[in-house]
C-alpha cells in the first residue's frame, strides 16, 4: 500500500498521497487539497513548495551535490564541453558522435542574425542595459522564424532547430550588444571557432585586428558555462516553466527568463561581488577592519560572494572554478587592485574560524566574477554571461513541460487580505 500523509482539520481527517523521487526525496501531493478542504496551503516565495516533478538537475544543498541528469558536475566539467554539457541537459542522455557532430553544424548553421534583426541594434541607445537589449531580441527573434512559435508536441526535427537557434544565437546577441553599448562594429562569427572561442571572438575583436583566445582563457569560460547551465527550480527557471505553462513558444518563454535573471537578488550576485570590491578600493576600506564589521551581529555589513543559500555545505561549482580562476589570473598576468582584494578576502574567508565554522566558503558567483574581470568582460555583461549558460536549463525545463500530455497551466493561489465587501462612494461624498 503507497504511504501516504494525514492531515486533520477540526475533526474530520484528510489523507494525501506521498510522492518519492529518484534520490528519496519526499513529497505530499497536495493537488487536491482544496478541493478535499476548502483550503490552501500558504508558502511565501515557495520555499518548501515543490511546483513541479523534474528529471533534469539534483541538488543535495547539505551534501554540496549538484548533477545534470544524474551525472556529477565535477565530471562534466573534467571532461565535457558546453555544446556536449547542453544536449544532455535537453535532450536527458549524452550524445553520440553523430548526435554532437549535427548538433554543432546546426549551430554554425544558426549564428548569423537576420540583417532586419540585426539593424534592430540601431534602434537601442548605448546606455541600455545588455539585459534589456537581450529579452527584446529573443524575443523579437521568434518574428523572424514563425515555424517554432507553435512546435507539435512529437515535432522533434523543429525543436532541435528552434533549441540550436536559441544557443548559438543568444552568443550573437549578447556580444552585439556590448559592442554597441562601446561604439564598436558588432563582430560576426567565424564558423570554424568552438562556442567559447566564438563569443570571445565576437567580444574582443576589431576590424583588421582579430581576437585569438588562449585555450585556457577560452576553458575558464567553458567552464563557467557549464556551471550555470542548470540549477534545478530557481526564479528564472520557474518563471521559464511559468510562462512556458500557458503554451507561449520557446523564445518568448526564454525571454521571460532573461528578465527573472535580471534581478539582482538572483543574476546579479556576481555584480554585487564585484561591485564590493570597487568599492572597497575607491574608498580605501581597511579590509582587516572591514572583515571584523562584517562578522558583528548587529552589523549590515556582509561579504559579497561567500556562502550560498541552497549549499549548506560548500558550492561544488566554486570548487572547480577556483582552481580555473589560479590558473587563469597566472595566465593573464592582470595587474588589478579588485583582484588582489578579491585574493586577500578569499585567502581570510578560507582560514578565519568564524567562516569555515558557518561554512561561509568562497561560491560560484565569486570566482565566476573574478574570472570574467580578468577576461576583460566588464560587470554589465555579467547576468548576460550568466543567461548564456542557464539557456539550456531552461530550454530543458519548457521541453519537459511542453511534453507532459498532462501538463497545466500554472495558476497559483493566494490569501486575500484586503478590505472586505465595501459600496461605491461618489466624488461629491468622498472627504
Amino acid at each position: 500500500m503507497s504511504e501516504t500523509a494525514k492531515l486533520q482539520i477540526d475533526d474530520k481527517t484528510h489523507e494525501f498521497p506521498v510522492v518519492v523521487g529518484s534520490e528519496n526525496e519526499h513529497a505530499i501531493d497536495i493537488a487536491k487539497l482544496r478541493a478535499q478542504t476548502g483550503y490552501i496551503t500558504l508558502d511565501d516565495g515557495y520555499g518548501n513548495t515543490g511546483s513541479c516533478q523534474s528529471s533534469i538537475t539534483y541538488i543535495d544543498g547539505e551534501k554540496g551535490i549538484l548533477r545534470y541528469r544524474g551525472i556529477p558536475i565535477e565530471q562534466l566539467a573534467e571532461h565535457s564541453t558546453f555544446v556536449e554539457t547542453a544536449w544532455l541537459i535537453i535532450w536527458g542522455h549524452l550524445p553520440t558522435k553523430q548526435e554532437l557532430a549535427s548538433f554543432r553544424a546546426q549551430l554554425v548553421r544558426h549564428e548569423m542574425l537576420h540583417e532586419g534583426l540585426r539593424q534592430m541594434f540601431d534602434g537601442f541607445p548605448a546606455s541600455g542595459h545588455p539585459m534589456a537589449i537581450l529579452s527584446a531580441m529573443i524575443n523579437a527573434m521568434s518574428c523572424y522564424h514563425p515555424d517554432v512559435m507553435k512546435i507539435e508536441m512529437d515535432d522533434q526535427a523543429t525543436f532541435e532547430s528552434a533549441a540550436a537557434r536559441l544557443l548559438s544565437k543568444v552568443r550573437t546577441i549578447a556580444a552585439a550588444s556590448y559592442k554597441t553599448s562601446i561604439g564598436q562594429p558588432i563582430m560576426y562569427p567565424r564558423p570554424e571557432k568552438s562556442y567559447c572561442e566564438n563569443f570571445l571572438h565576437m567580444m574582443f575583436s576589431i576590424p583588421n585586428q582579430r581576437y585569438a583566445a588562449d585555450p585556457d582563457v577560452a576553458q575558464a569560460l567553458n567552464l563557467i558555462l557549464i556551471l550555470h547551465a542548470d540549477h534545478e527550480q530557481n526564479c528564472s527557471t520557474s518563471t521559464v516553466r511559468m510562462v512556458g505553462s500557458s503554451g507561449a513558444n520557446l523564445f518568448a518563454s526564454c525571454s521571460a527568463g532573461v528578465c527573472a535573471l535580471w534581478g539582482p537578488l538572483h543574476g546579479g550576485a556576481n555584480v554585487a561581488v564585484l561591485e564590493q570590491l570597487e568599492y572597497l578600493h575607491r574608498e580605501k576600506v581597511d579590509l582587516k577592519a572591514f572583515i571584523e564589521e562584517s562578522k558583528a551581529k548587529d552589523s549590515n555589513k556582509r561579504l559579497m560572494g561567500f556562502g550560498h543559500r541552497v549549499y549548506k555545505n560548500f558550492d561544488p561549482r566554486a570548487n572547480i572554478l577556483k582552481a580555473a580562476a589560479d590558473k587563469v589570473l597566472k595566465l593573464l598576468k592582470v595587474k588589478d587592485p579588485l583582484l588582489d582584494i578579491a585574493r586577500h578576502l578569499e585567502e581570510v574567508a578560507l582560514k578565519d574560524s568564524y567562516f569555515v565554522e558557518r561554512k561561509l566558503y568562497p561560491n560560484v558567483d565569486f570566482y565566476s566574477g573574478i574570472i570574467m574581470r580578468a577576461m576583460g568582460i566588464p560587470v554589465s555583461m555579467f547576468t548576460v554571461m550568466f543567461a548564456i549558460g542557464r539557456m539550456p536549463g531552461w530550454i530543458a525545463n519548457w521541453k519537459e513541460i511542453h511534453d507532459d500530455p498532462n501538463s497545466r497551466i500554472s495558476r497559483p493561489r493566494q490569501v486575500y487580505t484586503g478590505p472586505t465587501k465595501r459600496d461605491y462612494v461618489p466624488m461629491d461624498q468622498r472627504g
